[in-house]
């Protein structure tokens, strides 16, 4: 008798040999499974980044359309207006721009509208559920009258950082459009709205200019500061009168205006 492990060669190559095709089978199979689960995370990536190229590139040609769209419909209100007097040819443009800083250049007859504006779109991802994007821009809206002539506007895309001022004036608009609403009646000072604006005294960003009533209603003048003291805009608040009934958010409007 051989010892052990003597004649087991043969018996070891003969396992060997049907293991061998079993495992190659396997591991090619594995190698194809891995294969395409990474052609299919490839290609799923690339599609969604093309989808979204293309959807983010809509959104550019949207955004710019609708600024487009504003300039016209606003130079054709200034025509129709039939008006010189700069705070409502203000109104005209705000009211269609929806711009937090509006200036006029006297020596050029010319307004200047400035506004960040953003188009939101949907984006394709790889992980199901999908997720939003958005295109900013920021625009300056132009409409200049030499003499005798119509108004006619220009629209000219800037820096992110250059609307930052006019956005940070749109912000501390509606906070004191906000606190305006709920001032009593017996506060509708210029004193009063002072304090309601800025009840610490520290802050730098609303100057009231003045308060004055009537017609039912009360106009409020505050020159709005940005944080940064990069700009300024005068704003006027107007709301019900004290007796004229219950104030409600949709019956206090800011709007910019020329002078304060």
């Amino acid at each position: 008798m051989q010892p052990d492990g003597q004649g087991s060669p043969g018996v070891r190559e003969r396992i060997n040999r049907s293991l061998t095709p079993g495992c190659l089978t396997t591991l090619i199979v594995l190698i194809l499974v891995l294969g395409s689960g990474l052609s299919w995370l490839w290609y799923t990536d690339w599609h969604a980044g093309k989808v979204n190229s293309e959807r983010r590139q809509k959104a550019v040609s949207s955004i710019l359309r609708q600024a487009r769209d504003a300039a016209d419909d606003t130079a054709r209100s200034l025509n129709a207006s039939r008006t010189s007097d700069v705070d409502r040819l203000t109104g005209v443009i705000w009211k269609h721009t929806g711009a937090p800083l509006i200036t006029y250049d006297t020596s050029r007859r010319e307004f200047t509208a400035r506004l960040s504006q953003q188009v939101p779109y949907e984006t394709v991802q790889i992980i199901p559920g999908g997720g939003s994007d958005a295109v900013t821009r920021c625009f300056d809206f132009t409409y200049s009258r030499p003499h005798g002539q119509a108004w006619t506007p220009r629209v000219t895309v800037r820096d992110d950082d250059v609307c930052r001022p006019a956005t940070d004036i749109g912000y501390l608009a509606r906070v004191a459009k906000a606190r305006v609403e709920r001032i009593d009646a017996q506060e509708l000072t210029r004193t009063g709205v002072q304090r309601a604006l800025d009840p610490t005294g520290t802050l730098h960003t609303f100057t009231v200019k003045s308060v004055v009533g009537g017609d039912g209603t009360v106009a409020i003048s505050i020159r709005i500061t940005s944080h940064e003291g990069r700009a300024g805009q005068c704003y006027r608040i107007t709301r019900p009168a004290p007796g004229s009934g219950e104030v409600h958010p949709s019956s206090v409007i800011a709007a910019p205006a020329f002078s304060c």
